[in-house]
């Protein structure tokens, strides 16, 4: 069973490892460290789960704790997949921001089918800018 906590301070180092073992690394600036280390550094929540000392699972929210949350990275190690982790990371954070807050998330392209499973509903009308 892994352990889950609040890591304000994590290691962008096992950030970027535990990317690179499951399959949000390939949507992620992984090759600027300082964007890498902003994302840590400027989110409102890091939720992990660690298996001993190994990082295994992470989310990462931007949240105004009163009316959303915004789950930005949800990472699980592929060799931890299908045992719950990224639903306790997912309820874990929601509570954290407060549980009266909407959740939102944009999936990535190969977990548009795990988002259902976990009690989540698929909003119809989310529109992005993509940066520079």
């Amino acid at each position: 069973m892994p352990t889950y906590q609040l890591e304000p301070d994590l290691a962008v180092a096992e950030f970027i490892d535990l990317l690179e073992r499951s399959t949000l690394a390939e949507r992620r600036p992984m090759n600027d460290m300082g964007r890498m280390e902003g994302m840590l550094r400027h989110a409102d929540l890091i939720v992990t789960a660690r298996d001993g000392e190994l990082l295994v699972g992470i989310s990462r929210a931007i949240t105004d704790y009163n009316y959303c949350t915004y789950l930005s990275d949800l990472a699980v190690d592929q060799a931890y997949q299908r045992q719950g982790i990224g639903k306790q990371l997912i309820a874990r954070t929601h509570e954290a921001g407060g549980k009266h807050t909407t959740l939102i998330l944009l999936s990535a392209p190969k977990a548009v089918e795990y988002y259902p499973h976990v009690g989540m509903t698929q909003h119809p009308s989310c529109w992005i800018q993509r940066g520079e």
